[in-house]
């Protein structure tokens, strides 16, 4: 029976991570998943996703300067699979093995807490990493079985897009698809149940974005409920309901975008009491399962479905399993953007949240692209900077609504981690022009008032 120092189950981003992060403290590792390395981020999230986005954003500037294109969506296709084999190039198994790293190819189930069964064989590891990711939730649709419906798991694998696209679900998977397909041809409608899109952005941005995105021919349906799924003559018609109201919307395909459910069949983690719940597995603040030696991370964990955030809990969880530390993850240092056009970041808190905790003692500043001249000289002037305060001036919040926003948003994210007063950022000599200029811009805003609320300078101005 083959031993290990460290076995990890799944080879998506965190568990790639977590493999290499135990190969780096020279431990023994077997990395196990019953797909090809990569994981949804390389065939069917982060990479393909933002392949397509890439190629319609260069149509899109294509068709602002009046030039006509005839769009082939196979080609389109084909070159996003281009650029998921050449991302997959540098995970494969051999590119592991030759690293060092002992991949298996096949289903992982639990035996003991020291034991995992894969291919009809046992293998003992001293601690084992769970890292299996998630799947597209399929909702309870009246109808919905009886389609032949995409998720983004298999939009990627089509030779040839359709022509018209109904998209579930008015979140960032949502709203990213909805937006790239539109621009390279597609109809596309969304339906969305909640009140706005991207729920959990700054209210303000998410409008300005969505009158954006209506303007490039979207159709979006918030407050609307899909209550049922038919299918005619290769069309499909989801049945929905806006307050009283129920009507139906047509397209040739449906594409579900409803959230994501962890992926823990197979894994028999109830004979060896490892605690699950309806998001997925139970861990401590150091990312162990109610099972000693056994951790989980990614997606089966939460609280937040980025490649980033299981990237970090792999090595977090590494650490806490090879080495005499109990390591935490602070949950409110995570920034993430939705690479729609213009892009929407956000790191912290919301405005409505910072004043239902702080009160009015928090400082908000804004700046409009308009006024940022990078934006300018690219014609691109459509977004917004939000910056919440304390009455420090240290960062509670930062949302961006604009070209480059996922950039943007992590300068502001050092400065919130280290807990540095915003009005430094007054100092930081930026090259000009770029869009981190506008972070001199609020940082200047802050530094005078700042000098304007100290006791002393007030003291002086009576």
């Amino acid at each position: 029976m083959k031993q290990y120092d460290v076995v990890v189950i799944g080879a998506g981003a965190g568990g790639l991570t977590a493999a290499y992060t135990a190969l780096g403290f020279s431990k023994k590792v077997a990395l196990i998943d019953k797909n090809k390395p990569g994981g949804e981020c390389t065939w069917s999230g982060c990479v393909p996703s933002k392949a397509l986005i890439n190629i319609a954003e260069e149509i899109h500037m294509a068709k602002k300067f009046n030039l006509n294109l005839k769009i082939d969506s196979t080609e389109v296709m084909e070159r996003v699979t281009k650029v998921i084999e050449n991302v997959y190039s540098n995970e494969n198994p051999e590119k592991l093995i030759n690293d060092g790293i002992d991949y298996i190819n096949g289903f992982a189930r639990f035996i003991d807490k020291n034991t995992i069964e894969v291919n009809n064989e046992q293998i003992k590891a001293k601690k084992i990493i769970i890292a299996t990711g998630s799947s597209p939730l399929v909702p309870p649709i009246n109808g919905l079985d009886k389609v032949d419906y995409l998720t983004n798991e298999s939009i990627f694998t089509l030779k040839k897009l359709p022509e018209s696209l109904i998209v579930l679900g008015g979140g960032p998977i949502g709203i990213e698809l909805a937006q790239a397909l539109n621009r390279i041809g597609v109809k596309v409608k969304v339906i969305e149940m909640l009140p706005k899109i991207l729920f959990r952005e700054e209210p303000e941005l998410v409008s300005m974005l969505h009158d954006r995105l209506e303007s490039e021919g979207i159709e979006i349906y918030t407050g609307t409920k899909a209550i049922e799924v038919n299918s005619d003559n290769g069309k499909v018609s989801v049945k929905v309901q806006k307050n009283e109201e129920e009507f139906e919307i047509e397209g040739e395909s449906i594409l579900l975008a409803l959230g994501r459910k962890a992926n823990l069949e197979g894994l028999d983690l109830n004979k060896v009491g490892i605690e699950i719940s309806r998001k997925g597995i139970e861990v401590d603040n150091h990312l162990e399962t109610s099972l000693k030696g056994v951790y989980a991370i990614g997606d089966v964990v939460g609280p937040y479905n980025f490649s980033h955030m299981a990237n970090v809990q792999g090595i977090t969880a590494v650490q806490n399993a090879v080495l005499p530390i109990n390591k935490k993850i602070n949950y409110q240092n995570v920034a993430w953007c939705s690479y729609t056009d213009p892009e929407l970041a956000r790191a912290g808190m919301l405005e409505t949240e910072a004043r239902e905790k702080f009160g009015d003692s928090i400082r908000v500043y804004t700046h409009s692209y308009d006024h940022i001249d990078r934006a300018m000289t690219k014609e691109n002037s459509i977004g917004l900077v939000k910056v919440i305060l304390d009455k420090k001036g240290k960062v509670l919040g930062a949302s961006i609504l604009g070209d480059r926003a996922g950039e943007i948003i992590s300068e502001i994210q050092v400065v919130k981690t280290l807990g540095v007063n915003f009005g430094k950022l007054a100092d930081v000599i930026h090259p000009y022009p770029t869009y981190a200029e506008v972070l001199n811009k609020i940082g200047k805003k802050v530094k005078v008032d700042n000098l304007l609320n100290n006791p002393i300078v007030k003291l002086f101005r009576k």
